[in-house]
């Protein structure tokens, strides 16, 4: 088996939550932690992991220890050795990659039963996306008589998005557009021209995990300030971080942030902005959910510091399976970023722009019958998790798709395993941080039905009871 890359001692230590809270033995433990890190997608599987040794000195624990964490992932086909090359992530056989945060699952996922919470996203409105799509068939004609290669995307669509910033008060060409394959490519797109590998970036604690992931492989320094426990930024920490780290970049997401929901007002993002300006920190904000308010919403962020950077997508409002998404910055860097994608993918697919053309007509349409449809989904989770789990504590989210509810102890990662065993699949909050924190943490998306987010809350609730109450290792676990 041929390695395709390696992870260290000290970098597997800091993937992982503190062993000690966690109920059970510490190597049984550890090997429910690091077969999570797999499932999750954190560790790509081929990975080499650090010798027993290493690791050993890496979490101070004993080399039997270790040992015994080893053998535990061996037997459940998490890990395969050979003599002299090692031992290697794999996956049991019979697993499947998922669409959804969760990587992997080596559960029945597509039973009736599994309730999916792993994943803040919606399915197409009905009917839209097939109108538009029919719309565009009709225009497709003029298109096809050219290569197809648009690495800035299609003029048509460049304007549309230029034209609706305008109409938010934020007045832009549409030669300071770029469409990209989603937010997150653009994110990607951003990292690969501005930071260099130890680069520092900050983002909000917790954040999108894509964007860790992103950060990460661009070989950037993550630089975590946490939120405000009631939502909102702690500007004084935000200030001191941007002016004590140099920070090169800093990703924002203050529009119904991803996964708390919270809106950060005017006055505090002016008063981080103008640090940022002092600082020379580029700053990059995230508006995917922008469209999904349920109280109002702030003035853009872009209308109150010229120099920052947008980036948006479809995905939220509209469909994920729309891959449609784009950046909004001054026209020079615009220019290089569509020359860096040149290396990369020569340009999006000539027939979703196009359809997705036809689609922002619509956005206000589309985006009041989706707040229409989730404000009672969220109050049904919130009431739920009230009646069947008071001694959690939860913030109203002001908009967007999850709340981030706050346990009455540090066992997320516990607790995602046991549930997956109750038919409901949970992303523990470590994967929106770093170095194994927010154990204290959970975020639900309230994107399904509200029945069905009743009902996975009394599974979650039967599930913590029973891990308030024992430990975990007699137990069968698997995480999907």
């Amino acid at each position: 088996m041929a390695s395709l890359s390696r992870i260290g001692g000290r970098a597997l230590a800091d993937l992982l939550p503190d062993l000690r809270a966690m109920p059970g033995p510490v190597y049984s433990a550890l090997s429910h932690a690091v077969s999570t890190l797999v499932l999750d997608g954190r560790i790509a599987t081929e990975t080499r992991l650090p010798s027993e040794r290493e690791l050993a000195v890496a979490l101070q624990l004993s080399r039997a220890t270790v040992t015994a964490a080893y053998d535990s992932l061996r037997a459940d086909g998490f890990l395969a050795s050979r003599t002299g090359s090692g031992s290697f992530v794999t996956v049991p056989a019979g697993s499947r990659p998922r669409p959804s945060l969760s990587r992997w699952s080596t559960s029945n996922s597509e039973a009736p039963d599994v309730i999916d919470l792993s994943c803040a996203a919606l399915p197409a409105p009905p009917d839209v996306v097939q109108e538009a799509l029919a719309a565009a068939a009709t225009q497709l004609a003029p298109y096809l008589l050219g290569d197809g290669y648009e690495p800035a995307g299609l003029p048509v669509l460049r304007e549309a998005v230029a034209v609706r910033f305008t109409a938010r008060g934020v007045p832009t060409r549409a030669d300071q557009i770029l469409i990209t394959n989603g937010a997150l490519h653009s994110l990607d797109l951003l990292l690969r021209l501005l930071i260099a590998p130890g680069d520092r970036v900050i983002t909000e604690l917790p954040t999108y995990p894509g964007a860790l992931d992103a950060i990460r492989a661009s070989s950037g320094r993550v630089v975590p300030v946490p939120m405000a426990p009631t939502g909102g930024w702690q500007v004084g920490q935000l200030q001191a971080t941007l002016r004590q780290t140099a920070a090169r970049l800093a990703y924002l997401t203050p529009d119904f942030h991803n996964p708390t929901g919270a809106l950060v007002p005017e006055s505090e993002r002016r008063d981080v902005l103008r640090v940022a300006r002092q600082t020379g920190t580029t700053v990059v904000v995230d508006e995917s959910f922008i469209e999904l308010g349920f109280s109002g919403s702030e003035r853009p962020t872009a209308q109150i510091d010229a120099t920052v950077i947008t980036v948006g997508s479809l995905s939220k409002p509209v469909w994920g399976g729309l891959r449609i998404g784009w950046l909004r910055a001054s026209r020079d860097l615009v220019h290089r970023l569509a020359a860096l994608r040149t290396s990369i993918d020569m340009g999006g697919a000539v027939l979703d722009q196009v359809v997705a053309a036809n689609l922002f007509d619509r956005i206000d349409e589309i985006a009041t019958a989706r707040v229409a449809e989730l404000m009672p989904q969220r109050d049904a989770l919130v009431a739920a998790l009230t009646r069947e789990l008071p001694q959690w504590r939860t913030n109203l989210p002001q908009g967007g798709l999850s709340l981030w509810a706050e346990l009455d102890a540090p066992l997320s990662t516990p607790l995602t395993l046991l549930a997956a065993q109750a038919g409901v699949v949970v992303v523990p909050g470590s994967r929106f941080g770093v170095d194994g924190t927010l154990e204290r943490f959970l975020r639900l998306p309230f994107a399904l039905a509200s029945d069905r987010l009743d009902e996975a809350v009394r599974r979650l609730a039967r599930a913590w009871a029973l891990l308030d109450r024992s430990g975990l290792a007699a137990r069968q676990l698997v995480v999907a």
